[in-house]
């Protein structure tokens, strides 16, 4: 809207001198669709720049709600009606306690159970092998007292055979469990136990259970019997009787059982299971949020270059009698429906990703904790209203400042031209991006809370802030000096051209700076996290993988195992060196939470980092007490447990509760809820189990790897084993990293895209507004092609200003990434790795760039003819 077109309309308003306008809805709406029709595309990038970073996030909590709940469902529907869960803190245990709890005053029902994740043989020459994938939930109930606590369990046989609920043979499958396995009723289904097959009848289906819930069940004695489970159970569910007060028979029966059993309730297990999933689905949350970050900061540019652009504008309406707060109110306004209609859009847009994404991918977004449901998404009206006023508040957050100093600034001075660089200078005051940095600075020293690194995310928050509210202060400092630099030497008109108006307009400058810093900072610093993550990864796996061969009976699952003989024959195969032989269990230490690995492998107590990754100190075998015996533990027990070096520790391994003493501290990354290592002969001698779960085989030295595969396979389990080289088992773990990284990945793109349509953004809104400076320009005598090389040279200094801060930005808050959000937030520690020549192609991608789109965005400018670029409006 120009000066003429603004007097005319404010005079058919009848203004009052003491009122101010008589119709300031209607002025309202004027000014602010004149604003959007003259730059629609601006308002536009600004608005898309919002729903991208809302519909990320919402569809991420969506995503991640949806799946939680169906899996909190599906638990729910295994417990039933029980009040009370009694579960071992060994995956099994005697079910001679069974009749001694079924007694236990209060107790009205107790349904016993056996929980197995039974390994399904992989079918060869399959590329989608249920085998390959996941194991087979297998219940084993006793059907009379199942029936009245968890129905939904209770299998449906066929009328010819009505007692197929107690038969040995007989396994009861879910529908997507009959799906997945490609079998119907009457068909039969190969399962793993040990080394050997058993064969089950399919006796019907399990009409009850949820969609994409995974689960067999079939009569309790008979599946001890079938997977070698004899006289084992994995839980009792209970029944209280009415009136019984549930938290004082709980404390009770817990002190009977002397830390052998964990007695739960199924919010317990839905803790558990929300906080296995928790770090993962905030740190997704949290770069959802990065890219509406971003859009927030578009959002100030696109303002900031609009008030700036309109400042005679409102000083005339000023002067008209509009108010300070009016005026106030107007700048907020249309910054908030900037806000508001990026939310509603990304709402939308959130919800069909969402949507999508469940349909094709599922609900573990990489993650793996949700696996086995098939959740729908939901619309949810919270996260939606949440979302909707984070969209909005924060694309106010981004007009607060320039809609400040419009309404701040005196009518006479900004009616003045060329008044804008002197409202950019009060954004310039250095003292408020200095406290940012050192509130940031001072935010990294505190712990964790709620398990979750909150402060390092607020630290990120504020070094990002702090970074971009620096720049006009450092433009003014750096391009008056690089000035004085080229006036020493001998520079043409372009330089010279390009440099003065750096120089003598730093705010103009800073705007675009802050755009470049925002992106390429954000780059820099998950390209840093992510590559050093990777490649921590990868030499850990080399020294984890020493061995030349590994075998193991089953890929998943846990009724695969070598017995005794079979492990003798094994380490005699011609070729084998040595056979270094482990165990995979797990320990339920917190009912809360998920279970911890025991891992049973041959380890030289003396010098344990040569089969375990060490991080630290260690204690030798002479300082271990004879009374106990050594474990090392991954960095998850030290931050999650409290365990440290040389602590004694009591864990019920075996049938007693054992003394044990925290010798080392290792690295894990393939196990984030804890993991801990004990020497083999213990364990066995503990627990009296002498199974074997896998094999890691040293070969002699002209011994060839095939050949022993080869030789391997002719014994009698042979067909049973699978093998693995080291080097295949680091690519498909890489494999796996890189897929569970890839919704990373997706939202560290879509943040660089905004980020560029930022830098875009604003340089064309700068050129466009020095049409008159290019008209100047051109009246004594510099050519368009002169013109466009200076507003090239611009966006090149600019844009390397901002790599070369962004990159300094990027790395400090990368630091922030690796050694504070990833060991709070998954409990592992990683080596900072630069990836540097992905990160120099980026910086010359977006050197050209932002070079081109200064061209481009001159053309326009340029294009005008120099009488008209001149003249005044009024």
């Amino acid at each position: 809207m120009s000066k003429v077109d603004l007097i005319a309309t404010v005079s058919t308003m009848k203004p009052s001198v003491k009122s101010g306008f008589s119709n300031i809805p209607l002025l309202s709406r004027w000014l602010l669709f004149a604003e959007w029709r003259a730059y629609p595309v601006r308002s536009l990038v600004a608005v898309i720049a919002i729903a991208l970073g809302v519909s990320l996030g919402y569809a991420v909590d969506l995503i991640n709600g949806a799946a939680f709940n169906e899996f909190s469902a599906a638990a729910r529907s295994l417990s039933g009606l029980a009040d009370l869960q009694v579960r071992g803190v060994q995956p099994l245990f005697d079910d001679a306690l069974y009749p001694q709890i079924a007694r236990q005053k209060g107790v009205a029902l107790a349904s016993p159970v056996l929980e197995l994740d039974v390994t399904v043989p992989s079918l060869p020459g399959v590329p989608d092998a249920p085998g390959q994938h996941s194991a087979l939930k297998v219940l084993g109930i006793d059907v009379f007292r199942a029936a009245l606590i968890a129905p939904d369990l209770t299998g449906v046989p066929s009328v010819d055979h009505p007692f197929d609920t107690l038969s040995d043979d007989a396994i009861f499958l879910s529908p997507a469990a009959q799906e997945w396995l490609k079998v119907h009723p009457g068909d039969q289904l190969a399962l793993r136990s040990g080394t050997g097959i058993v064969t089950l009848r399919v006796a019907g289906g399990l009409v009850r259970a949820r969609a994409g819930q995974r689960i067999g069940v079939m009569d309790i004695a008979a599946a001890q019997w079938r997977f070698g489970r004899i006289g084992k159970l994995s839980g009792i569910d209970l029944r209280l009787a009415p009136g019984v007060n549930r938290d004082a028979f709980r404390r009770t029966l817990l002190a009977q059982m002397q830390g052998q059993l964990q007695v739960s309730e199924i919010q317990d297990q839905e803790n558990r299971t929300n906080n296995m999933s928790r770090a993962y689905r905030v740190n997704l949350n949290v770069l959802a949020l990065v890219a509406l970050f971003t859009g927030a900061f578009l959002v100030f540019s696109t303002q900031a270059l609009s008030v700036i652009r309109r400042r005679a504008q409102f000083a005339l309406l000023r002067v008209l009698g509009l108010t300070r707060g009016q005026l106030l109110r107007q700048i907020l306004l249309e910054g908030g429906l900037l806000g508001g209609l990026g939310s509603l859009l990304g709402l939308a847009l959130g919800y069909a990703m969402a949507a999508t994404a469940l349909h094709f991918f599922g609900g573990d977004l990489g993650g793996g904790f949700f696996r086995g449901v098939q959740p729908s998404v939901q619309f949810d009206a919270p996260a939606a209203f949440i979302f909707l006023a984070l969209g909005t508040g924060i694309a106010l957050l981004g007009s607060l400042a320039p809609a400040l100093e419009a309404s701040r600034a005196r009518p006479a001075a900004a009616l003045k031209s060329g008044s804008g660089e002197v409202a950019l200078a009060r954004l310039a005051t250095a003292w408020p991006a200095l406290l940012c940095l050192l509130v940031a600075a001072l935010l990294t020293q505190m712990p964790p809370l709620f398990d979750l690194p909150i402060f390092g995310y607020f630290a990120v928050a504020l070094m990002l802030i702090g970074g971009i509210a620096l720049m006009p202060r450092l433009a003014s400092w750096v391009f008056p000096i690089v000035q004085k630099l080229s006036l020493k030497t001998r520079s043409g008109v372009i330089r010279t051209l390009a440099l003065a108006r750096l120089a003598n307009v730093p705010g103009h400058a800073s705007i675009a700076l802050g755009g470049v810093l925002s992106s390429f900072s954000l780059i820099v610093a998950m390209a840093i996290m992510v590559s050093s993550f990777r490649v921590s990864v990868d030499n850990w796996l080399a020294q984890l993988l020493s061995a030349d061969l590994y075998a193991r009976s089953a890929s998943s699952g846990d009724t695969g195992a070598m017995r005794s003989p079979e492990q003798f024959l094994l380490a005699a195969v011609p070729g084998v060196k040595r056979a270094n032989f482990s165990h995979t269990s797990t320990l339920t230490l917190d009912p809360a939470r998920p279970p911890v690995t025991l891992l049973a492998r041959e380890i030289d107590a003396s010098d344990p980092a040569r089969s375990v990754p060490i991080t630290g100190k260690v204690l030798l075998p002479a300082a271990i007490p004879p009374d106990a015996l050594p474990i090392w533990v991954s960095e998850a027990m030290r931050d999650i447990y409290g365990y440290q070096l040389g602590q004694r520790v009591q864990l019920p391994i075996g049938a007693h509760v054992q003394s044990f003493v925290v010798a080392g501290i290792w690295r894990d990354y393939a196990r984030q809820t804890g993991a801990i290592q004990l020497r083999l002969g213990d364990y066995r001698r503990l627990t009296g189990d002498t199974d074997a779960t896998e094999v890691a085989l040293i070969l002699q030295q002209d011994a060839k790897p095939n050949a022993v595969i080869a030789a391997m396979r002719k014994l009698p389990f042979g067909a049973s084993l699978e093998f693995s080289a080291p080097g295949d088992i680091r690519a498909l773990s890489l494999k796996i990293f890189d897929r569970s990284f890839a919704v990373t990945y997706l939202l560290e793109v879509v943040a660089i895209v905004i980020g560029l349509f930022g830098v875009a953004a604003t340089f064309s809104a700068q050129t466009l507004a020095r049409t008159q400076e290019f008209g100047m320009l051109r009246h004594v005598g510099v050519t368009r092609r002169q013109i466009l090389a200076v507003l090239a040279l611009e966006g090149c200094l600019l844009t390397a200003l901002g790599i070369a801060v962004g990159f300094l930005l990027g790395w400090a808050i990368s630091l922030i990434l690796v050694f504070i959000v990833n060991p709070q937030s998954f409990h592992w520690t990683m080596q900072l790795h630069m990836p540097w020549q992905g990160l120099g192609w980026v910086a010359l991608l977006l050197l050209i760039s932002a070079t081109l789109t200064a061209v481009v965005s001159g053309l326009r400018a340029v294009a005008m003819d120099a009488v008209r670029a001149v003249r005044e409006d009024w």
